[in-house]
């Protein structure tokens, strides 16, 4: 059975809104304003999401919304359309599944969101349980959803591309896992470089051939697999078409790959922009190397500043990298306030001569000690999956995600 939805917009939004939303698979029943809902909810359809236009009193029409969903019966999360003038008054009084989406956007962008919503409320667009999302490769059969390990430092040279590649090999030969690596380094991204392999199509270059009308491909469509069998995607592949990515597409486009493989790991950029902080907000971890020198753990205290601001520094972990090669590991803890999750000893020439062949360490040299460091590195992050501190309810992207929307960072001194 198609799933159907409510669209609630002005006029001069509906037709282009529902075509967009027809293509991906999805009925709709529209109306005008909110004083419509009623009407279609009681129309007979089994609508799953509403998409509602916030309008000039987000207030007012939150609670015609949920008048309306309480008397038809129904507990559906509702996707309001809004300005940025009237985002205060409306992030105050939704509900936990609802979500906002700013203006202006794209129907694309619409279509991203929704298909997003579908994926997290376990519910497919097409017809039947086994259908595909975006082009086919996330199953609706309903896996659990990968944790998200995002590798971050606002400052160069700490190790992010090491840590981050030499992790997912770990988790894809040593725990058998499927992963997706993705390189959200969108300035001077060079995960694919560092592996030996084409970096294929970027998503950015996706998206650019979808407004020509090309079908959509997802994340995992995209990759290209390297020879430890870990999955490889970029975000783009030349900076200056940086301006094609939306931070919410691509948060939604991460968060829709988690159904199709065991762990995402994603190479950041060193910069606090609006794609990184949307990309903090669906990390179930926020690796940070700190290796043992002063700028480097200068930029780790401001980054626990900045990421206490955003309310999401319980998701920082410390990986000491180069550890004990400098400052010790203790001082480091001390300064930061943090306990260590991972201690990577300097292993520069192994990492340097497995790069050049293309492979990463785990591949070229087992048996060195740094192998074991990052194997119990990946163990700690299992055991806290499975404690539950990741993907528990207190991690709820879409809230963080509403709530990150126009807050702003201290100044980085």
């Amino acid at each position: 059975m198609q799933t159907t939805l409510a669209l609630v917009v002005p006029r001069f939004e509906c037709e282009r809104l529902e075509d967009a939303l027809e293509e991906a698979g999805f009925g709709t029943l529209g109306g005008e304003s909110v004083a419509d809902l009623p009407a279609i909810l009681s129309h007979g359809a089994e609508i799953s999401i509403a998409i509602v236009d916030a309008g000039t009193s987000p207030n007012e029409t939150v609670v015609a919304v949920r008048d309306a969903l309480a008397g038809a019966g129904l507990a559906i999360p509702v996707l309001y359309l809004a300005d940025d003038a009237h985002l205060e008054q409306l992030t105050a009084g939704l509900d936990e599944a609802d979500e906002i989406l700013t203006r202006p956007f794209t129907p694309d962008a619409l279509r991203w969101r929704v298909e997003a919503m579908a994926i997290r409320s376990q519910m497919s667009p097409n017809e039947d349980s086994t259908a595909l999302f975006t082009a086919g490769s996330v199953r609706a059969d309903w896996l659990p959803v990968a944790p998200v390990y995002s590798v971050f430092n606002p400052k160069g040279g700490v190790g992010k591309t090491t840590i981050a590649t030499s992790l997912a090999a770990i988790f894809r030969l040593h725990r058998k896992q499927e992963v997706l690596l993705v390189d959200a380094d969108t300035v001077t991204g060079h995960v694919s470089l560092s592996l030996g392999i084409n970096p294929g199509k970027s998503l950015s270059d996706q998206l650019t051939d979808e407004r020509d009308g090309e079908p959509s491909r997802s994340l995992l469509d995209l990759a290209v697999t390297h020879g430890s069998g870990v999955r490889v995607v970029t975000l783009t592949n030349n900076p200056l078409t940086l301006d094609h990515l939306e931070a919410e597409q691509v948060s939604d486009a991460i968060l829709a790959a988690r159904t199709g493989v065991g762990a995402v790991i994603v190479d950041m950029h060193p910069s606090y922009s609006e794609l990184n902080i949307a990309l903090f907000a669906i990390s179930d971890r926020i690796l940070v190397p700190v290796t043992p020198d002063l700028p480097a753990m200068l930029a780790a205290v401001r980054l626990k500043e900045a990421l206490t601001a955003l309310g999401v520094v319980n998701r920082m972990a410390l990986v000491a990298n180069r550890a004990n090669s400098g400052v010790p590991v203790n001082d480091i803890e001390k300064t930061l306030g943090l306990k260590a999750i991972g201690e990577i000893p300097s292993a520069g020439l192994a990492f340097v001569r497995a790069a050049n062949a293309g492979l990463t360490v785990i591949e070229k040299f087992p048996k060195h000690k740094v192998v074991g460091d990052l194997d119990r590195l990946a163990e700690k992050l299992l055991a806290a999956a499975g404690q539950g501190a990741i993907g528990t309810s207190e991690h709820d992207p879409r809230a963080l995600l509403r709530s990150l929307l126009g807050r702003r960072l201290p100044a980085q001194a």
